[in-house]
């Protein structure tokens, strides 16, 4: 039997206009302390968010979850988040935020593989 690690999630949304909380899920992002492991996928469906707000920027909404990228990854490509410890980085990318990116909660699991988790979780609260 595989031994389960203790992992810790949340959901990357797009909040269009902050004042209404209305969101989309576009992303999930995935930390396990055990398997050092820090990702994050996401997808931007332009239709669904311009159906929130005509205004919206794509381009830059991409940039943006790019850098969440970026910053899991680790290194200097992750500028000085991606220098700092992996849990810091994940804490950092999770705070709460009152901007047009923002996560959900953190949310803590069980998992035996963190990236099969993480694709499960993605289509289960993002597709």
């Amino acid at each position: 039997m595989q031994e389960k690690h203790l992992f810790e999630y949340a959901v990357i949304r797009v909040v269009p206009c902050v004042e209404r909380e209305e969101f989309v899920n576009v992303g999930v992002i995935l930390y396990c302390a055990t398997g050092r492991f820090l990702k994050t996928v996401y997808h931007l469906d332009e239709t669904r968010l311009t159906a929130f707000s005509a205004a919206l920027d794509v381009a830059e909404l991409q940039e943006r979850l790019h850098a969440f990228e970026q910053i899991c990854a680790g290194g200097k490509v992750g500028g000085t988040i991606g220098n700092l410890p992996i849990a810091s980085r994940f804490r950092w990318l999770t705070a709460t935020r009152s901007t047009v990116v923002q996560t959900s909660p953190v949310h803590p699991g069980l998992c035996t593989d963190a990236e099969a988790t993480l694709q499960h979780l993605f289509k289960q609260l993002v597709m």
